[in-house]
């Protein structure tokens, strides 16, 4: 199956739509196209600079002349300058010179919509065409089971830069490269999906590629487009889905990107107060702008159809909902009410989350929103602003800062734990443990954990227990599933030796083992989103720091008991109220030898009898190894 962008002219349906605000596929008008004009071939060049006097196109096949092949303003009122040069081909390097009508500005400016990008730091577009022939109709034909909210959707998050380089020069491996070693990888791990860090063009290798200008192409830093075409694919064929991280909140001041682009704010608003991010320093979208909207939901889109990813995850919403977001008191403008909310923003995240999913109703967007914003996950048409999921930053700050504290105190913190039950199905909701966290001087997840080597893997085994056992998808960035001890720099690759150390071998098999039983047992991914999913049967043992709780599939079969000890004691001879009588068989212990633990536990399982306890008719008795969290379900007594 081949994809490539239509390279039709503009029309006046597509002006009709363009200046309306509804045009969610400009990306197929504006910018470079390869294309025939009458028996010469060359391509059609459009870009949309209202304030513009005089605007032309600059590159190599012209020797950046910008007197020699310039553009046309449309007729029609659009701001549209458009021009078809013969000649140019595929691979031609290219830029807008952009004369404006105000304070005599001209500038040099890349294509909004290119495909390609020069490997920074040189700054051309690149004439580029996205045939490809795909080989993942199996995935995409039934990838709605893969990414449905009632499927185990367990997600590793990867910076390629950082995740593995060559070993004998440092380089970057290109999307191929990767691709071969990163499917191996995630797929022995039994994750379900990867989600990338920005991989469309930035300018700084530093930001993680969270300071986007080529919003329409991948980062050429690791290849052409076709190349991570390929990765995707690869990743496909081994049942592995694809999450991009997307950034429409703001974007970097660069003179040969988006800002000031036609020597007015055209994409961003013209007020700092508005405009200006005060954290990144980098400029806001105008979402209130028509072309605005246009061009963000074009590139959700253009993912989506060129690309064939699965899911975007969008960052940064809170700070798009909110005008005084960062913002001293008189650093921000209120909305037409005299609130602090972001009309135009809220408007334009409906309008993505209606459109993405009307088109592709097999894909998932999740939101990094960090407030209490409500119904974040809830459709359009109940009043929410339809995202599919949506990051549970509290769950995560509460277990990191009870994770943190010596054991000895823990019991007094025990509502840390509990807490997020009361909040847990408000919102559809992922667990993440992000990059985030792991950098800007929070040391790595092992880092942050208290007491001796031993008691810091047997409470990361614990944490990771207690993340795969609460309700919620669940999200690990690189590097936290082997244990690495230092914290994440993108400017090295990830300690991959320390594998070959019992303890870093024991985390990974341990979180591998995660993997597999959250996938195979229906009661840990079937009702993450649903109160009868979930059920406790003793919260309130804050003394010992204990928790007991159920896990529900859609059939009683399906419940698992998970028992979790959040100190470095043993407790033998533990009894605990269970829903039924039988043998009760130990699925997962994380004290287990193979993960690095100390052996304890329970011989496989344990008979329940007809004695009350925690308000149930039936209990049993089981050993609980030190900071531990053991899985049980109902079945047969295999010894």
């Amino acid at each position: 199956m081949k994809k490539t962008g239509k390279t039709n002219h503009i029309t006046d349906h597509d002006i009709y739509l363009f200046k309306e605000g509804n045009h969610f596929r400009i990306y197929e008008k504006l910018g470079a196209h390869i294309t025939r004009k009458g028996h010469r071939e060359g391509t059609y060049f459009a870009v949309w600079a209202p304030s513009a006097v005089a605007v032309s196109v600059i590159g190599d096949f012209n020797a950046w002349n910008n007197e020699a092949n310039c553009l046309g303003v449309r007729w029609d009122g659009s701001g549209i300058w458009e021009g078809f040069v013969p000649g140019v081909g595929h691979g031609a390097l290219y830029k807008y010179h952009i004369r404006s009508k105000y304070y005599d500005y001209e500038a040099d400016k890349g294509d909004p919509f290119a495909h390609y990008w020069e490997n920074p730091p040189r700054t051309a577009s690149i004439v580029w065409d996205l045939e490809y022939e795909w080989h993942d109709e199996d995935w995409m034909g039934n990838r709605k089971t893969r990414n449905s909210l009632d499927s185990p959707l367990s997600i590793y998050e990867v910076h390629l830069g950082s995740w593995l380089r060559d070993t004998q020069s440092g380089r970057f491996l290109n999307y191929r490269e990767i691709a071969e070693k990163l499917v191996s990888y995630v797929k022995d791990m039994g994750f379900t999906h990867v989600e990338l860090l920005p991989v469309m063009e930035h300018p700084f290798y530093g930001s993680w590629g969270y300071q986007v200008l080529g919003y329409f192409a991948p980062t050429s830093r690791y290849g052409s487009p076709q190349d991570f075409m390929f990765m995707i694919e690869l990743l496909h064929k081994s049942g592995i889905g694809v999450i991009l991280d997307w950034v429409p909140s703001h974007f970097p001041n660069d003179e040969y990107g988006l800002a000031y682009f036609d020597g007015t704010h055209l994409y961003e608003h013209a007020d700092p107060r508005k405009g200006l991010h005060p954290d990144w320093n980098s400029c806001i979208f105008n979402y209130g702008r028509n072309e605005v909207r246009n061009f963000l939901i074009s590139s959700a889109l253009f993912w989506l159809d060129n690309y064939h990813i699965d899911g975007l995850r969008v960052d940064a919403v809170a700070s798009m909902l909110y005008l005084d977001y960062s913002r001293e008191d008189g650093d921000w403008i209120p909305n037409r009410y005299g609130g602090r909310e972001n009309l135009e923003a809220i408007d334009f995240l409906r309008r993505l989350n209606e459109t993405v999913y009307k088109e592709y109703p097999d894909v998932q967007t999740i939101a990094e929103e960090s407030t209490a914003w409500p119904m974040v996950s809830r459709p359009v048409y109940v009043g929410g602003l339809g995202f599919g999921m949506k990051w549970n930053m509290g769950w995560m700050h509460d277990a990191l800062e009870y994770f943190g504290r010596d054991p000895i105190f823990r019991k007094y913190h025990h509502e840390q734990l509990t807490f997020s039950i009361w909040y847990a199905f408000y919102e559809n909701f992922l667990l993440s443990f992000s990059h985030d966290e792991v950098t800007h001087g929070k040391g790595s997840l092992f880092g942050r954990m208290p007491g001796d080597d031993w008691q810091k893997f047997a409470n990361l085994r614990l944490l990771f227990g207690y993340m795969y056992t609460h309700p919620g998808k669940k999200l690990l960035f690189m590097g936290s599933e082997f244990a690495e001890r230092r914290e994440w720099d993108h400017e090295r690759v990830l300690d991959w030796n320390i594998i070959e150390q019992v303890p870093h071998r024991g985390i990974r098999n341990w979180v591998r083992d995660l993997n597999r039983v959250y996938r195979e047992e229906p009661a840990l991914h079937a009702k993450d989103f649903q109160e009868d999913g979930f059920e406790w049967i003793d919260c309130g043992n804050w003394q010992e720091s204990v928790l007991i709780f159920v896990r529900k599939g859609k059939r009683r079969a399906d419940s698992i008991i998970v028992v979790a000890n959040f100190t470095p004691v043993s407790r033998h001879e533990y009894r605990l109220g269970v829903p039924e009588a039988g043998f009760w068989r130990e699925l997962l212990n994380s004290d287990a030898m193979e993960y690095g633990g100390s052996g304890g536990g329970n011989l496989g399982g344990v008979d329940a009898q007809v004695e009350s306890c925690h308000g149930r008719r039936y209990s049993m008795v089981v050993t609980l190894p030190p900071l531990s969290v053991l899985l049980f379900k109902r079945g047969k007594d295999p010894r």
